[in-house]
């Protein structure tokens, strides 16, 4: 979710709909606090006074609670509010390709990265990904377990021994993510379920690089990264869902998830 969404009637609106599809898809979990505004601004590439009126919207609308003082801001209340369907959709429908398009090179990137982490790791690094593993087998779910990830795919990026790569991969992610490298984490529905795929992808992906086995270490890299992409599908398709009695004729269709090739272009 770049600059670069198509234009609607005001530059607050396109803020409004990145911020609330960032919600939506769990890349900020209830309880989490945003970015400062001036961080936001220079992700956005707005005015403070843009993303101060946008967050304000989107106070009102109860998805933020903005707190005052020593350690206030803004923090997510709700995932989904009653118009997060229309932001979700005009976020990502009209650019769908092009977010395919940068997945497809993250996923690559994470499986470059693990090829050369368990290549180029240490002893200190087997033993910061283990610890690390283990942080998140015993997180809470949620933003707990949202943390632990992020600080484990840290973990191997810095065992990979290489910065440029790393920088690339956030330079990629930051296409699509206002938090690069924080991934996305769904909604409450499918969370615990996602967290537990992610820990047996996890698991056997450190054993890899602690193995020493790059091409499995790779394959297993881009496989999990997949997760990201199945995350902005699901709230895509949630989005596309009209409330029951609203559309006889669709009775029943929206309930089936649609395929990929019918995804909005």
């Amino acid at each position: 979710m770049d600059s670069a969404l198509e234009p609607r009637s005001s530059v607050v609106d396109l803020v409004v709909d990145r911020l609330v599809t960032a919600i939506a898809v769990g890349e900020y979990l209830p309880g989490s606090r945003l970015p400062p505004e001036r961080d936001l601004a220079a992700s956005l590439q707005v005015g403070r006074v843009t993303v101060r009126t946008a967050l304000a919207r989107l106070s009102r609308q109860g998805l933020l609670e903005t707190v005052r003082g020593r350690g206030g801001g803004s923090f997510v209340r709700e995932q989904w509010g009653a118009t997060s369907g229309e932001s979700v959709q005009r976020a990502l429908s009209a650019r769908w390709e092009e977010i395919l398009d940068v997945f497809e090179a993250v996923r690559l990137l994470h499986g470059t990265i693990a090829r050369a982490a368990a290549e180029n790791r240490t002893e200190d690094d087997v033993h910061d990904l283990r610890a690390r593993l283990e942080d998140y087998r015993q997180a809470d779910t949620g933003l707990e377990s949202q943390r632990a990830d992020g600080r484990l795919h840290l973990a191997i990026g810095n065992a990979a021994h290489n910065t440029t790569l790393q920088e690339v991969l956030f330079q990629l992610e930051s296409k699509i993510s206002l938090a690069a490298p924080v991934h996305l984490w769904g909604s409450a529905e499918g969370m615990r379920e996602m967290e537990l795929r992610a820990l047996a992808d996890h698991e056997q992906l450190v054993r890899a690089i602690s193995s020493r086995q790059p091409e499995q270490a790779g394959t297993l890299g881009s496989e999990h990264a997949r997760i990201d992409l199945e995350l902005f599908e699901k709230a895509l398709q949630r989005a596309d869902r009209k409330p029951a009695g609203k559309d006889p004729a669709a009775e029943g269709r929206d309930q089936e998830p649609p395929r990929q090739d019918a995804l909005p272009q």
